[in-house]
């Protein structure tokens, strides 16, 4: 059974930083494309950050400058550091990925694509 375990998440006040990690079964040979999604209460779950299987990243606008998605092959996890945090970035976090393709492509933000999530991490910035 394929797990994603997300961890990382916590409290802090606004521009503040927390670095969020995932952990994933895979090796970099059969990497997929992987993604950060989060879910605010009573918001759709928007798409935060993807990486290709060649390590292309993809980052939605609201987070571009403030958030940096990095990985790392030999402990099979991807890390979000996350800065100048604010209210706004309150949701719970997850992490995902598509076992079908290697790439995300221009779609990479639609969830419906993704075939495993992990639990999810909350993360809330206070003002």
């Amino acid at each position: 059974q394929v797990q994603l375990v997300e961890s990382g998440g916590g409290s802090v006040e606004s521009g503040g930083s927390l670095r969020l990690s995932c952990t994933h079964p895979w090796s970099a040979v059969n990497y997929y494309c992987m993604a950060w999604f989060r879910q605010g209460d009573g918001k759709a779950r928007e798409g935060v950050v993807s990486i290709d299987r060649d390590g292309t990243i993809r980052y939605a606008d609201s987070v571009k400058e403030r958030f940096a998605l990095s990985r790392d092959n030999g402990k099979n996890s991807l890390y979000l550091q996350m800065n100048t945090l604010s209210p706004e970035d309150t949701a719970m976090y997850y992490c995902a990925a598509k076992s079908r393709y290697r790439y995300c492509g221009s779609s990479w933000a639609l969830s419906s694509e993704y075939n495993y999530w992990g639990q999810g991490t909350q993360v809330s910035v206070s003002s």
